[in-house]
């Protein structure tokens, strides 16, 4: 009987130790499950986040750095890839959608907009829902939302992405030691709100916020878009377009001392341009300045030369044969002019003699009277 016993208790025991796996072997599976739709929902990995490496620099190998504003007004042809699809599709969403889930999510880390200084800190982060009341984003908390990790729930038809007409950029030129090379790094976005009053009138701009572009980066790499209308095909990704510098934006401010915009500065507006062509040229002077060409290179940029002048090849050897022909008939005509007037020059100086010879034979013909003494 005891036996029986022991043996009813072993069996139970070994029951008990083969669901205690079983619902381990469970319960990593649903975290396994959980941890993919999480990846999934994000589209991003922890691995993905490491493929991309930070814009920033070291300083010391930056001994040159200018920093621009620009702005990138989204009715412009370059720009339009920013703003469209209006309604998201299964490939295809714009730029703000894209931001806005971000941060909904809290995936990335939003900065106040300090008009004009831009301070990247932990004390000047933006409290998404206080950022969603102020612009009258509707929205719903996600369930699992704390205080600690905000999460939010906006329809699509809520999002403003009517109203996100233009963004602002933050562009570092810098020469980089290290690589020997100039780049042109991206800073940090803005989306720009632009409302109309109750009463109607010129609308108004409203930035919203800054996104440094670093921490965006891996996530829009994810986005592939529409370039153009010539092309359909989706080779580019939002990541190449910035880093390609397919847009098309404005230089509104540089970073100065006096914190003033160009608008500041120059207030006309043919002064305002004046000063962002002149700010323009200097960035591209700066960069062809850096090396001195080869022999190679020379010879291929006038052989290039060469060809796009080849169609006016044959118009300039005409205008070579004309001057040659016409400097040659100006030749023969100075010889031939040089000629008569010699000949006029002896003609003059024979007349003279001929008078001469005259007067003598006149002088003989004529009586001659003695001069003599007769007695």
């Amino acid at each position: 009987m005891k036996m029986l016993r022991a043996l009813i208790a072993t069996v139970a025991i070994s029951m008990l130790t083969v669901a205690a796996t079983d619902a381990q072997v469970v319960r990593r599976a649903d975290n396994d499950v959980a941890a993919k739709k999480n990846e999934t929902e994000n589209n991003l990995s922890v691995r993905a986040k490491g493929l991309y490496e930070p814009n920033s620099s070291a300083e010391k190998d930056i001994p040159w750095m200018r920093v621009v504003y620009r702005q990138l007004d989204l009715t412009k042809d370059a720009n339009l890839p920013l703003y469209y699809p209006e309604d998201p599709t299964e490939d295809l969403q714009n730029l703000f959608r894209i931001l806005l889930r971000l941060l909904a999510d809290n995936k990335v880390t939003a900065y106040e907009y300090l008009d004009g200084r831009e301070v990247f800190t932990d004390k000047y982060k933006v409290n998404v829902r206080e950022m969603l009341d102020r612009f009258s984003i509707l929205y719903t908390e996600q369930k699992g939302s704390t205080e600690k990790n905000p999460l939010f729930v906006i329809d699509e038809s809520d999002v403003p992405c009517y109203e996100v007409l233009s963004y602002y950029l933050i562009e570092k030129c810098a020469f980089n030691r290290g690589t020997s090379r100039y780049d042109v790094m991206i800073e940090a976005i803005c989306p720009v709100l632009h409302r109309s009053g109750d009463f109607g009138g010129e609308p108004l701009r409203y930035p919203m916020f800054w996104l440094k572009y670093d921490d965006i980066r891996p996530y829009l790499a994810q986005q592939y878009i529409i370039t153009g209308d010539a092309n359909q095909v989706m080779q580019h990704s939002y990541d190449d377009y910035f880093k390609m510098a397919m847009y098309d934006g404005d230089i509104y401010k540089t970073r100065n001392l006096r914190n003033q915009s160009l608008m500041q500065q120059y207030p006309t507006d043919s002064l305002l341009r004046h000063a962002q062509d002149s700010i323009e040229k200097t960035l591209d002077s700066f960069e062809k300045g850096l090396w001195v060409l080869t022999p190679e290179e020379k010879a291929a940029i006038e052989e290039a030369k060469a060809e796009a002048e080849g169609g006016d090849a044959t118009a300039t050897e005409a205008k070579d044969d004309k001057k040659r022909s016409v400097k040659k008939t100006e030749k023969k005509e100075s010889k031939t002019e040089s000629r008569s007037s010699r000949s006029g020059a002896k003609q003059k100086s024979s007349k003279p003699k001929a008078q001469k010879s005259s007067s003598s034979s006149s002088s003989s013909n004529a009586p001659v009277r003695s001069v003599r003494r007769t007695k």
